[in-house]
């Protein structure tokens, strides 16, 4: 494509390449023999087989989708079942199921904040939260990465705006680090309400896997709302946001990304509930996927990499370059080892690493295969 409307790709294309930030799909074939520290299944239950056969039955229930909006037939005993389990575990009223993650974080943000809102968000949060933001209408102001003070600074400083939230992820999905026990009394001090993002830490932190706000006590407080993904530590696939009854009444009145969307499979909420009740029964997982990832951590750094000391599952090992980054991601699949890939612009902070994601189900055997996998990459950036 050399002209026309869209001649410009072609340029931004080379762009890319020549910057190593080319991205492509890779399809995964069924049975792939390879030690995954590269997807989000903290748990290690997205093949657990009570979780495929809830996802069975439901299909044999409901069919293969929700057929339409939650508003219209998109809302199903399976949705309904799942909200009140979510919210009982972690202790807060209720919960809303949205189809995603992302469009949990883009209906809360957006509903709760408007044109009479400074909204606060973190310079490392998750682009779904940035995306909510902008389209949030609100003022918005990037607070420095974990910084309390600033953050207390941007809240004091002189506003017209009658409200403030403060947006943030609980564990911060690049280095796997978290500032929340400092950023929630902040935002109470100040008299702001706090929108956590506990995508990274439901499963894995707090009292049974809780979460973050749970662990501080603060998951039920009216001035918290918390949301999640269903796609981590659950295994499967959706989003929810918890709360208090009144902003879930009003997100189901006011959050677009849920009015309008097509609801949940049903598989999806029925997977997702085998799975809560597995953590439920086995409260032991949470810890076993925290002691996987310092493992990683402590196998990276004895290969002479530079690692992030995790707060959750996610461990970040530096790399010099986009191009170093993407080759050690290859020379680890050589490996039998599955990374991702985190360049510019996808990280926050303009550095190339692989992310490691641990599991609770990794073996010993699997961590040996790493071990040597990481020495092979500090072998290579020792080059580059």
């Amino acid at each position: 494509m050399t002209d026309g409307p869209f001649g410009w790709l072609s340029t931004r294309e080379r762009e890319r390449v020549a910057a190593g930030l080319r991205r492509s799909l890779r399809p995964r074939e069924a049975g792939d023999a390879l030690v995954d520290l590269a997807s989000n299944d903290y748990l290690g239950l997205a093949r657990h087989p009570k979780v495929a056969e809830a996802a069975a039955d439901a299909v044999r229930t409901w069919g293969t989708g929700a057929t339409g909006s939650r508003l219209v037939t998109g809302t199903t005993r399976a949705h309904a079942d799942l909200e009140d389990a979510l919210a009982d575990f972690v202790g807060c009223e209720a919960a809303l199921l949205f189809s995603s993650g992302y469009l949990a974080n883009l209906g809360a943000v957006t509903a709760l904040a408007d044109a009479g809102t400074l909204l606060v968000s973190d310079e490392h949060n998750h682009a779904s939260i940035v995306d909510a933001c902008r389209l949030s209408r609100a003022r918005v102001e990037i607070a420095p990465h974990s910084d309390p003070d600033a953050l207390a600074t941007l809240l004091d400083a002189s506003r017209e705006e009658s409200r403030a939230v403060v947006v943030t992820d609980a564990v911060f999905s690049v280095d796997g680090d978290t500032g929340l026990a400092a950023t929630l009394p902040v935002a109470r001090e100040a008299g702001a309400g706090s929108i956590v993002d506990e995508a990274h830490s439901f499963g894995v932190c707090g009292p049974g896997g809780r979460g973050l706000t749970a662990a501080l006590g603060r998951a039920a407080d009216p001035d918290v709302v918390q949301t999640m993904t269903l796609s981590k530590s659950l295994g499967g696939q959706g989003g929810a946001v918890l709360g208090s009854r009144a902003v879930v009444d009003h997100l189901v009145d006011a959050a677009r990304s849920f009015i309008f969307d097509t609801g949940l499979a049903p598989a999806s909420a029925a997977a997702a509930h085998a799975a809560l009740d597995l953590l439920r029964t086995d409260p032991t997982l949470p810890e076993r996927a925290r002691a996987r990832a310092a493992d990683l951590a402590a196998l990276a750094r004895s290969a002479g990499l530079t690692a992030s000391t995790p707060s959750a599952a996610v461990v970040s090992v530096v790399l010099p370059s986009p191009d170093v980054a993407v080759a050690a991601q290859a020379l680890c699949r050589t490996r039998r080892v599955d990374v991702g890939c985190f360049r510019p612009p996808s990280v926050p902070d303009g550095v190339s690493r692989l992310r490691l994601t641990a599991r609770a189900d990794l073996t010993d055997t699997d961590l040996t295969r790493v071990g040597d996998a990481l020495v092979a990459v500090a072998e290579l950036a020792g080059r580059a």
